[in-house]
């Protein structure tokens, strides 16, 4: 496994091009950074968000495909996007009934996802304008930073977060996520690609076979909020500790809609190490996806939401499970939870973490 911003050989011709995307409503310029390695695999982002709009890898036969969800062109993205390729923070994935309380103080935020708060907010880091910056004009890197005033969408503490993507020449996008805060806080920043391992809009993920390297998850009621246990995956369909495709025993799950929408316990030996904590194989292409993460926690998501109402790129309908999201993290609702790993930032720490996804065909 490649350690993130290892450089590439020498020789490497345009590692990263820079176009314009789109202008958002408020006359803010949208630009493109696409890092190319030696191989001709491909990812471009855009400051909207820190987002990644499209990724291209091989197959079997050497093929490029596009296996990132997402829209052709900016504009759809401030008002339609789910999250597609996005940072999502100050902290992703729910905060039950908008609300925590920290250091004795009770924080309130958006109810955005009814009752409860959903990746940031109505304005989360999906949503704002990050400054982007190329480290290395001879290295396919690009690095986002953004600073969040205190109180932003009702959170303590100014922000400063630094997101800088790597694609490395053994087809491996790191994302290396660091911040410091001058008040208390709270963090969890992850990023919400949808993939879809045949190439974006060609069918449905449920053939896809997914294996995670999890035991045990946090179970959630009816409003996708954890309860606070932690329990086995042995006899229940979240048992993917095997390769199994993701169809399989997806209607045993349940959920309106039914899918897989869970937090999936790594494990304290996933702290400060990178490790294996998933890994994905379509059979049609042949492409193979691990993911490495140093988090707690990974959330998988089976694409329940989407429903036959986005089209995407080359005019594709995104029906149910047409894409899948992996997002290394920490627990749902953490901070209203005093047995889940803290979430807590203080001033003087610094919160560092680093994702990997490593593609590759067989």
């Amino acid at each position: 496994m490649a350690v993130c911003g290892q450089s590439l050989q020498a020789g490497c011709i345009s590692p990263v091009s820079i176009k314009p995307f789109g202008t958002t409503a408020e006359g803010i310029k949208v630009d493109l950074y696409t890092l190319t390695n030696h191989h001709g695999v491909r990812v471009s982002l855009m400051n909207y968000g820190a987002s990644v709009v499209d990724l291209f890898t091989p197959d079997r036969d050497g093929n490029l495909a596009d296996i990132a969800l997402g829209f052709s062109s900016f504009e759809l993205y401030p008002t339609k996007s789910p999250y597609f390729g996005a940072i999502a923070g100050r902290y992703a994935n729910r905060i039950a009934g908008g609300k925590f309380n920290l250091e004795g103080m009770i924080y309130r935020l958006a109810k955005n996802n009814p009752p409860n708060h959903l990746h940031g907010g109505i304005l989360g880091f999906d949503k704002l304008i990050w400054n982007a910056e190329v480290p290395d004009s001879k290295k396919p890197s690009v690095r986002f930073t953004l600073r969040s005033p205190d109180g932003q969408e009702g959170y303590p503490g100014t922000l400063d977060v630094d997101v800088t993507y790597t694609l490395t020449d053994r087809n491996e996008l790191c994302i290396d996520y660091k911040a410091t805060t001058d008040k208390t806080t709270i963090i969890n920043l992850t990023n919400h690609t949808y993939f879809n391992l045949a190439g974006a809009g060609n069918g449905l993920v449920l053939d896809h076979r997914l294996k995670l390297n999890a035991a045990s998850y946090t179970p959630v009621n009816k409003a996708l909020i954890p309860t606070g246990e932690i329990k086995t995956v042995i006899g229940t369909p979240l048992d993917f500790r095997k390769s199994t495709p993701i169809g399989l025993r997806i209607k045993e799950v349940g959920g309106e809609p039914v899918g897989y929408d869970h937090n999936f316990v790594l494990g304290q030996s996933f702290v400060k190490r990178s490790r294996i904590a998933a890994e994905v194989y379509e059979p049609t292409s042949g492409r193979r996806m691990k993911v490495y993460t140093d988090q707690p926690g990974i959330q998988f998501y089976s694409g329940n939401f989407l429903d036959g109402t986005l089209t995407g790129k080359g005019g594709k309908v995104y029906k149910q499970y047409a894409g899948f999201c992996l997002e290394t993290q920490h627990f749902p609702d953490s901070p209203n939870q005093p047995k889940f790993p803290s979430t807590e930032l203080k001033p003087g720490q610094t919160y560092r973490t680093t994702t990997i996804y490593q593609f590759s065909a067989q």
